[in-house]
């Protein structure tokens, strides 16, 4: 029999935190903690302004983890990323300089203002959860998670995120504008000085590792499971999609099933978690053909589109 459970305490309390720094965003801050319990990586693209940087600075605060952050910008080398090998001028012997990517939680900022030359050097470390340089790999800590972020609407100055690398975000999510009643809030707290800097850590590395073991424990039923696979196998059926989602993005969206499922307090997972989550998952996996583009405003709408064609057989 279904039943529902109590939200660990660990999980509530740290949404409560990040909510201290993000107003009105809640469902957002479930769907950021769902990806980092999924072990997965978030892509976040919105305007500039509305918190992007703010979200992942109050998850690393709020998490007693390592927090690194770099500036994704043209002259951004490979190497500052993952760390590179130099000779010690005092012993004469070789010493490995890690870079911005040997920590818990890792914010790439603007990344699409980087060349692909240095996006490409985090496609190893989101995949594998390691660094390989000069013949020899090291293991990133765990838990270990991208954050990435861009805008929405400025094109000069960037560069297209290869679909490889696009293919490694567990989802991709926008914030947004808050109401007028968020943003008189927003005033009156930065007036007060919340910021992520402020927040005190709430759960640790290690508790984030055992939660992640738990997730995997979460009841997905044989239908749901179908339903997972009949809505990918759409993508790639259809005549307004020409580049569908592969294996990756079903698995992504079945982890992360099971992760939000726990997250908002249930043991199993719902077809309507499955049907929440996919715009999130595929629309960034897919690409369109010119009549999908004349057809759909953008490939969130195409998600959905399909999503009204493909029912669960129970």
């Amino acid at each position: 029999m279904e039943r529902n459970v109590e939200p660990n305490y660990k999980i509530k309390v740290l949404i409560d935190n990040i909510s201290n720094v993000i107003v009105g965003k809640r469902d957002v801050i479930e769907l950021v903690v769902a990806a980092m319990l999924a072990g997965g990586h978030v892509l976040i693209e919105d305007v500039p302004g509305v918190g992007k940087t703010q979200l992942v600075s109050a998850l690393a605060a709020s998490c007693k983890g390592v927090f690194g952050r770099i500036q994704m910008t043209p002259d951004i080398m490979p190497t500052d990323i993952t760390g590179f090998t130099m000779i010690d001028s005092t012993t004469k012997q070789t010493l490995f300089k890690r870079g911005a990517a040997f920590c818990n939680f890792l914010l790439a900022d603007e990344i699409n203002r980087s060349s692909p030359k240095s996006q490409s050097a985090l496609l190893e470390t989101m995949e594998e959860r390691q660094i390989s340089v000069d013949g020899l790999t090291y293991a990133l800590p765990k838990p270990f998670m991208v954050l990435a972020t861009q805008n929405s609407v400025e094109t000069y100055g960037t560069y297209h995120l290869p679909e490889a690398q696009m293919d490694r975000f567990i989802m991709k999510i926008s914030i947004g504008y808050p109401n007028k009643a968020e943003e008189r809030d927003i005033l009156v707290r930065n007036e007060m000085n919340i910021s992520p800097k402020n927040l005190a850590p709430v759960i640790t590395c290690e508790e984030i590792v055992a939660l992640t073991e738990q997730i995997k424990g979460v009841y997905c039923s044989d239908a749901v499971r179908d339903y997972i696979i009949d809505l990918a196998e759409a993508t790639r059926n259809v005549d307004f999609i020409k580049l569908g989602v592969s294996p990756r993005g079903s698995i992504a969206l079945y982890r992360l099933a099971k992760a939000y499922a726990y997250v908002k307090g249930r043991d199993y997972v719902l077809p309507d978690d499955v049907k929440m989550l996919a715009p999130y998952v595929f629309a960034h996996r897919i690409m369109l053909t010119p009549k999908g583009k004349s057809m759909v405003a953008n490939n969130e709408e195409a998600v959905r589109k399909l999503l009204e064609n493909v029912a669960v057989v129970v």
